[in-house]
């Protein structure tokens, strides 16, 4: 009986450690700016905050930073908007993150800037390269972009393999449309390169592909589909979720619950959301726009928050949740020529935003 007792104690043990993790975080990668400007962050009464240390008593474990080819190449308007992320200056941020206590999520742009839906220019030394000689590239540099974040102690736990690349990547060569199936091939000799050169450099860190319908399940399913008939390496599903452009919470878990069934063998994790909780200063919304779902206003992001955090604990197959430039805070600097108002820190004072605490709740 006693060893039944020990053989039941361990297969519960097993059990237990083998559940997923939840990873918790977000993408702060203008902070090193922010520092250099000498910006203050505060608690929620105020008292003055180191803000990786402070993220870390809120239940934060993982950082998630972007790396850009060539920024310096970036249009200025969109410099002014916090693109600067080069390799060295994401080496920095990643020894504090990883002095900080918490784990690494590298997001590969695979642009000179911003790659998004709406753009995913290729890298201006990448110009004028055939589809095989593209391949090669995101090969080569994503191999040696690890190879130098390992050499200095700071190897991400988990790597993004493109950002936001429902539209393709590296466009014109790569650009699609994800509702069909033209355009996939080259795509995915893309993602299998950059993927291949993670596993070679990093065995360890775990894989992303990262899109951004989480609303349209139509157009989600059919990806990943592609990706899975092509037999692209990667481990985890990322998608963005900002209730202004993808729809009710609800319509977002019945896309969760679709991934589960049709996807059952790879997690999820929500790699970016938001809400706005102030119009100020921001030259991209108009007053009150965006308030369909949810007022923009503090209460208005706290509640999405921590409805946001309810529903995914119903998902098992979620594993991650992060929040999109949560270290925004205008607070006497001039970072950034505009305010988004959809971080965790009020423009005004430095304060820690109410949503930070219903954030902290995934765990």
């Amino acid at each position: 009986m006693k060893k039944i007792t020990t053989l039941l104690i361990g297969l519960i043990t097993t059990t237990a450690s083998a559940q997923p993790k939840h990873y918790l975080g977000g993408d702060v990668s203008l902070l090193p700016s922010y520092e250099e400007q000498g910006t203050v962050y505060k608690d929620y009464d105020g008292q003055k905050v180191s803000l990786l240390s402070f993220l870390k008593q809120q239940g934060w474990n993982m950082i998630r930073v972007r790396l850009f080819v060539d920024p310096q190449n970036a249009p200025d308007s969109h410099k002014g908007e916090g693109v600067c992320q080069d390799l060295n200056y994401v080496i920095g941020l990643c020894r504090q993150i990883k002095k900080a206590g918490m784990q690494v999520m590298l997001d590969f742009h695979y642009s000179d800037t911003w790659a998004d839906p709406g753009k995913q220019f290729t890298p201006k030394r990448w110009e004028g390269c055939d589809a095989k000689s593209l391949a090669d590239s995101v090969y080569a540099y994503t191999r040696r972009s690890l190879q130098a974040m390992k050499r200095a102690g700071v190897a991400p736990e988990m790597i993004q393999v493109g950002n936001e690349i429902t539209n393709g990547m590296l466009w014109p060569t790569g650009k699609l449309d994800p509702s069909g199936i033209e355009g996939f091939d080259t795509l995915c000799s893309f993602l299998k390169a950059g993927c291949k050169a993670c596993r070679e450099v990093c065995p360890k860190a775990q894989i992303i592909i990262h899109t951004e319908k989480a609303g349209d399940w139509d157009i989600t399913r059919n990806y990943y589909r592609q990706l899975r008939d092509r037999r692209v390496d990667y481990d985890i599903i990322g998608l963005s979720y900002y209730p202004m452009w993808h729809g009710t919470i609800p319509n977002l878990g019945k896309t969760l619950d679709n991934l589960s069934w049709l996807f059952p063998e790879k997690p999820v994790m929500i790699v970016e959301a938001a809400a706005y909780y102030s119009h100020d200063n921001d030259p991209w919304a108009k007053p009150d726009q965006f308030s369909e779902f949810y007022p923009i206003s503090v209460e208005g992001q706290t509640q999405f928050t921590s409805e946001l955090v309810t529903e995914l604990l119903r998902h098992h197959n979620v594993i991650g949740l992060f929040w999109w430039f949560p270290e925004e805070n205008a607070f006497n600097n001039q970072v950034t020529k505009g305010w988004l108002n959809r971080g965790l820190f009020d423009n005004h004072t430095g304060k820690a935003l109410p949503a930070l605490r219903e954030f902290g709740k995934y765990k």
